[in-house]
């Protein structure tokens, strides 16, 4: 009698299957955690990106704002930008009219900007109306003032500049930087001269 020997070989051992499971499984966690280390990159780029911007915005507005600061295309008097150290008021005849008109339908023309330290935030207020929020996470909002020499001066009738300095800084802490926190911060600033207050 023949003994024939009878093997199959369409599937895999066990063996073969623990080996491909676990290079699966190791695929898988190097997949799994470049994926990860991706999204925190992303996610604090974005922390990044906002903050700038929200800096950036704040500037922008507060830089064009003080432009027109004294403007008085009728002659009257008005005070431009009056001396505080810590807020920025600025008046301007924006509609021509002669008279400075803090609320209404008229444009708003007495501006001011003030830093509110416990919520970190730079408020802008139309007159006066309720003052609103212009930036969130702000550390520091600077102001300074300088006479038609380029000193300081804290005489209102002697501004002929004003410099600003914003700090902001990320909403949530970077785990991947150490400084601050983890939080990161970005600084920006300008001289502005208002052309009107030299008249």
């Amino acid at each position: 009698m023949k003994c024939s020997e009878n093997r199959n070989t369409g599937g895999f051992t066990l063996i073969e299957l623990l080996v491909s499971m676990g290079l699966g499984v190791v695929v898988l966690a190097a997949v799994t955690t470049t994926f990860m280390s991706q999204t925190r990159f992303y996610g604090a780029q974005e922390q990044v990106n906002e903050m700038e911007q929200n800096a950036r915005g704040a500037l922008d507005l507060i830089t064009r704002e003080i432009k027109m600061a004294g403007y008085r295309p009728t002659g009257m008097t008005l005070t431009g930008v009056t001396y505080s150290s810590t807020q920025l008021q600025i008046q301007a005849d924006l509609n021509g009219n002669g008279v400075i008109t803090p609320v209404g339908t008229e444009p708003n023309e007495i501006i001011t900007y003030a830093f509110d330290n416990t919520n970190r935030q730079i408020t802008r207020q139309d007159g006066t109306a309720t003052a609103q929020v212009l930036a969130d996470n702000i550390t520091a909002f600077t102001i300074s003032y300088l006479d038609s020499d380029g000193d300081s001066t804290n005489v209102t009738a002697d501004i002929r500049q004003v410099s600003i300095s914003i700090t902001a800084t990320t909403a949530k802490p970077d785990p991947n930087y150490t400084a601050n926190s983890g939080y990161r911060t970005y600084i920006v600033s300008a001289t502005v001269t208002p052309t009107n207050l030299a008249l």
